[in-house]
């Protein structure tokens, strides 16, 4: 629990409620805490994985708690721009896209490992959440400097780009996954 990568990962996750709370105060530098705070953990998820192999010390706990620590990240800054008029009612409907694919395949994922079938996450997928992380990114800068409506067009482009993404991944999920299931039987 304690090696580096493992603790990455935790610094991610303690750093939402830290992201939330600057949600809550008004002016420029609570959105630009935000803003540097999310890419901070953004880039800790990068790290983490490429650390954990490189230093050989790949973990169970580490194995878990990554993908719920992006997860848990992604949702939370998805839920606050929109509640906080971050995002346009077009891209809420990419943010609900995204969530969704998430719960899909989180539950995908559980079922598969009771019949103890792993589901590699494929290189689309980190494509995906490469271009969800830099839409999330331009949305805050764009809360941060609302003076900047090309910003806001420029991040939720992003989003829907990485919501397309979202379906496509979440579809060959699904394929892969029902394929399994059907097989199991």
């Amino acid at each position: 629990m304690t090696n580096l990568p493992n603790l990455l990962t935790l610094a991610r996750i303690a750093a939402i409620p830290v992201i939330v709370a600057s949600f809550y105060f008004s002016g420029e530098g609570a959105r630009w805490l935000a803003c540097v705070l999310f890419v901070a953990a953004s880039v800790t998820d990068f790290f983490d994985g490429y650390l954990a192999r490189r230093l050989g010390s790949t973990s169970a706990i580490g194995r878990f708690l990554d993908p719920i620590a992006d997860k848990l990240l992604v949702a939370a800054v998805l839920l606050l721009l929109a509640a906080f008029g971050g995002l346009t009612p077009g891209g809420v409907v990419a943010a609900l896209a995204i969530l969704l694919r998430e719960v899909l395949v989180a539950g995908l994922r559980e079922h598969l490992a009771e019949m103890k079938v792993g589901l590699p996450v494929s290189r689309l997928a980190k494509w995906k959440t490469a271009v969800q992380l830099a839409a999330l990114t331009l949305l805050l800068i764009a809360s941060a400097l609302p003076m900047r409506p090309w910003l806001q067009y420029l991040g939720e482009g992003c989003l829907w780009l990485a919501a397309l993404l979202t379906v496509v991944t979440g579809w060959d999920y699904l394929r892969v996954g029902v394929r399994q299931m059907r097989g199991a039987h």
